[in-house]
């Protein structure tokens, strides 16, 4: 309930069984839950627990488990930095704002051990797809209770999924062994995970060159030419429904003039990034929602994206006239990433082409990736390196980090009264492609200003 990144993401699906989960394909199938009805209006969610379902420790899993995990996360108190992907459940929001004291009232409510109902404030297309986030997941009451925060250490830790958890290394490893109370354990035919906390990529592939390590899930840009000329076959490289972004302030300091995050934007040459510096096959991004997203079929652009580079410059340097900065009073940056020799890379790429275009002088600020996000979050940055990688297939879940309620995954406190007012009208639309209409006006608000 306090994770937000992908690496954490990772070791939750391993200890964990959501309501739904994943099959290879990304399609969504029955997890902790064997089946569910929908309501006709698709406001109401009614799910059959499995028998089978236990907890790593023999204790049944049941709808009180469920209840009890939405009203934790959603305790203002835990100040929980994912909590608002939970908002499409009832009064889950007014909870977790403030406004509604009486947790009782969040549309969550165990009807029998085994049954679960949630209620949404409205349709929610992509609801199926969100219970696989780890958000979602149940927790084990029983455990927590008697624990408090102490729940998650080895030998007090207890788990729903396929593996539960060994033992704990801060900064070095964490060890998963296969849960041999999990309802399908026959099916699990890896024994012993260990995952390895380490930001220096060059090190791991030596790692896993040597056979210390099966796999890396990412590596320094710059040897992805030398990779596949030696290791061809252990190379993957795949689609991956992400966006990789550089958020500016808008709420203090020189970004907050949109003249000047625009810019900004447009005189970094994505091509040049993604075909001299990434290389490892990215789409140069030109808006919120990445091509491909489901039941969307909108490819938006800046208005000047399309424009020569030349032409580009010459409309940026007006803007930053206007603005106020020019070769007499050069705009200074503090531009922050996290540790990646691939951040590393792009973040001088970009500090190259403001300097050369915008005369721009940026500093660049390395921090590690638990301090960078902190650093986001409190808003003490001007201009940082981000990504967000897809939750479930839908454009929600790229244009939410634009809402102004959406909190802490809003670093750079983008707030458009327009933009919340046609987000929170697609939420109650069930028509789908009505519903992309007016994400796609959203999305164009947020391209022009943010």
């Amino acid at each position: 309930q306090n994770m937000s990144g992908t690496w954490e993401n990772r070791i939750a699906g391993d200890l964990y069984l959501g309501l739904t989960t994943e099959a290879a394909d990304a399609s969504v199938i029955p997890g902790t839950a064997e089946s569910w009805t929908i309501s006709p209006d698709g406001t109401v969610y009614t799910f059959k627990i499995r028998n089978d379902a236990n907890w790593s420790d023999g204790t049944p899993v049941t709808a009180e488990d469920f209840v009890y995990a939405y009203r934790r996360i959603m305790d203002p108190k835990r100040a929980a930095k994912y909590a608002s992907i939970l908002y499409p459940i009832k009064n889950a929001e007014e909870v977790n704002s403030g406004k509604e004291t009486d947790f009782t009232k969040i549309g969550a409510k165990a009807i029998d051990a085994k049954t679960l109902e949630i209620t949404l404030k409205e349709p929610t297309p992509f609801f199926l797809e969100l219970l696989t986030h780890y958000t979602s997941f149940a927790i084990p009451k029983h455990v927590v209770e008697k624990a408090g925060n102490d729940w998650v250490k080895p030998g007090t830790h207890v788990s729903n999924g396929a593996y539960t958890l060994a033992s704990y290394s801060p900064n070095d490893k964490i060890e998963l062994v296969k849960n041999a109370k999990f309802y399908d354990a026959s099916k699990v035919k890896i024994e012993k995970i260990v995952f390895f906390s380490n930001e220096d990529r060059t090190e791991m592939e030596k790692r896993f060159r040597a056979g210390e390590v099966d796999l890396v899930t990412d590596i320094n840009p710059a040897r992805i030419d030398t990779l596949t000329r030696e290791i061809p076959n252990e190379l993957k490289i795949a689609p991956y429904l992400g966006l990789y972004y550089y958020t500016l302030n808008t709420a203090t300091g020189p970004t907050a003039d949109p003249k000047v995050r625009k810019a900004l934007s447009m005189v970094v040459d994505r091509d040049i990034i993604t075909q001299k510096v990434s290389k490892a096959g990215e789409v140069p991004a030109y808006a919120v929602v990445p091509p491909g997203v489901a039941n969307y079929g909108y490819a938006l652009k800046s208005d000047w994206a399309d424009k020569k580079m030349s032409e580009r410059v010459e409309a940026a340097k007006k803007l930053m006239t206007e603005a106020g900065y020019g070769p007499n009073k050069p705009l200074k940056l503090e531009l922050s990433y996290n540790t990646s020799e691939g951040h590393k890379n792009i973040a001088i790429a970009v500090q190259s082409m403001w300097k050369q275009a915008l005369g721009v002088e940026a500093e660049l600020v390395n921090r590690d990736v638990k301090v960078h996000y902190n650093t986001l979050r409190d808003g003490t940055f001007q201009v940082g390196r981000a990504g967000w990688i897809a939750d479930y297939n839908d454009a929600q879940n790229f244009l939410f980090l634009l809402e102004t309620r959406t909190g802490s995954n809003n670093y750079g406190k983008f707030s458009n009264p327009e933009f919340d007012k046609l987000m929170i009208e697609a939420g109650t639309i069930t028509d789908l492609k009505k519903r992309a209409e007016v994400m796609a006006k959203a999305e164009k608000i947020g391209i022009e200003q943010d």
